[in-house]
């Protein structure tokens, strides 16, 4: 099948650099933002290695949440200020940074995981990078500003990028999928997630723009979508919660069930990252009183 690559899209003083795919996983949509007086570039992808020859100079780069496809170009601009979330800052400093935020326990996993980081996505260390917080300002000049707006869930650092007088939210890995929202790391965090959701559903951009997939859409158009997006959660907490209606289950039980990922997908983390997604379902319906832990390791549905 033959990639696909969508022209690149200017909105007032942004443009939107797509990915392969419309930015499918590994590639992503990066956000170039120009004012009179500086131009910053937001999640730098595996999209921006053959265009870097034809981009302006990038004052600023900042990182949206310190994941692989995200940082996957920032190398490029050694010469650019870089900016990532303080809780997030671990993963662009160094490689165990950023191999912590994702907390594979195995062996195998993890050395296949450092190789992919390094040769697949550029990998790079930036001992410099700046940390910034929820509400910073980038001042770009002639009225061109962008402003971080705090979403963790994905990540503990994941932000949302607000850019004026353009109206625009980059939404980063709230990207309004079918597949839903990822919160499979050691660093994700379900409830977080949820709420930040809540929080962007308030926020009234002209243009929604995302890391992967959909691109750009308008107000209705992403009201639309994220109410798909956050229906997803529910989706697979229904079907967990008949898996262990039906009798006892351990986490090898529901890993290898598949909630997050169809059965028989060939992800070699897949495992991981069903226990640690729904692990989370589970702790929550256990506090709520809807599950049981009959056993130890052993969890079933509470009949009501």
């Amino acid at each position: 099948m033959s990639e696909v690559v969508r022209e690149d899209r200017e909105i007032g003083h942004c443009t939107v650099l797509f990915g392969k795919d419309g930015g499918k996983y590994p590639e992503g949509n990066s956000l170039l933002v120009r004012g009179t007086d500086a131009t910053l570039l937001i999640d730098p992808s595996l999209g921006v290695v053959p265009r870097v020859d034809t981009l302006p100079t990038i004052d600023h780069v900042v990182l949206s949440h310190c994941h692989e496809d995200h940082i996957a170009g920032a190398s490029l601009f050694p010469d650019a200020k870089g900016h990532c979330h303080e809780a997030d800052l671990i993963g662009w400093e160094s490689f165990a940074g950023i191999m912590e935020i994702y907390g594979f326990d195995d062996p195998v996993i993890s050395a296949g995981w450092e190789t992919a980081l390094r040769e697949q996505f550029r990998y790079a260390e930036r001992h410099d990078a700046e940390p910034y917080v929820d509400g910073a300002i980038w001042d770009l000049g002639g009225g061109v500003t962008v402003r971080a707006i705090h979403t963790p869930g994905h990540t503990r650092g994941h932000t949302a990028l607000w850019v004026e007088p353009d109206r625009l939210l980059y939404l980063g890995d709230i990207d309004l999928s079918s597949f839903g929202p990822y919160y499979g790391d050691a660093w994700s965090d379900l409830e977080d997630f949820e709420r930040s959701l809540k929080k962007v559903r308030t926020i009234e951009a002209d243009h929604y723009a995302t890391f992967h997939h959909i691109g750009v859409v308008d107000r209705p158009t992403f009201l639309e979508r994220l109410d798909k997006f956050e229906a997803v959660i529910q989706r697979r907490e229904d079907r967990l919660m008949e898996f262990l209606s039906e009798a006892p289950r351990s986490m090898n039980d529901i890993a290898e069930h598949r909630f997050v990922y169809r059965p028989g997908d060939p992800v070699a983390f897949a495992d991981p990252v069903e226990r640690r997604s729904m692990g989370q379902h589970i702790d929550r319906a256990v506090r709520e009183g809807r599950v049981s832990e009959v056993e130890p390791g052993r969890f079933l549905a509470n009949v009501v």
